[in-house]
């Protein structure tokens, strides 16, 4: 049966599998549409990416953050009494200032510029440079998530 906190718990995981999904699965498209040098499959993967980011990594975000505190509060769990609570908020936080700090206008200017060249079909450097610093930034962001799932599960003492 399930109680108040198992039910948060699993919208927590929920979120965990919703986020770093996506995350993961959004820079396999977008790679495999740079991949293709094609003005019109790269602007709607890059379309398809920005839509996907903001549906999926924010209900993610939310479902995590919901299902994280309201279990922790539920169970009586104090946010930060323990190294692994600290470290896991900490790492969190980390993965979410670069996201909105980096990539969130890296990728606006990235379907400003994949919205002119689907139609004149030339993709400029500047869009490659983009390009990789997407890439840097994305692959910042996710090790600290990917860190922040080992410290919950593996509850470490400090």
């Amino acid at each position: 049966m399930f109680d108040s906190y198992n039910l948060l718990k699993m919208l927590h995981i929920l979120g965990v599998i919703l986020l770093v999904g996506n995350v993961t699965i959004t820079a396999s498209w977008k790679v495999y549409a740079d991949l293709s040098c094609d003005a019109r499959i790269i602007a709607h993967a890059q379309r398809s990416v920005a839509w996907a980011d903001w549906l999926w990594t924010l209900m993610g975000i939310t479902f995590v953050s919901v299902g994280g505190y309201g279990a922790a509060l539920v169970q009586g769990i104090p946010l930060f009494a323990d190294f692994w609570m600290i470290a896991g908020q900490g790492l969190f936080l980390i993965s979410g200032l670069i996201w909105l700090g980096l990539i969130v206008p890296i990728q606006a200017r990235q379907g400003r510029a994949a919205r002119e060249f689907a139609v004149s079909g030339v993709i400029p450097a500047e869009y490659w440079r983009l390009s990789n610093w997407w890439m840097v930034w994305g692959v910042a962001a996710t090790i600290p998530l990917i860190a922040a799932i080992w410290v919950m599960v593996a509850k470490p003492v400090w």
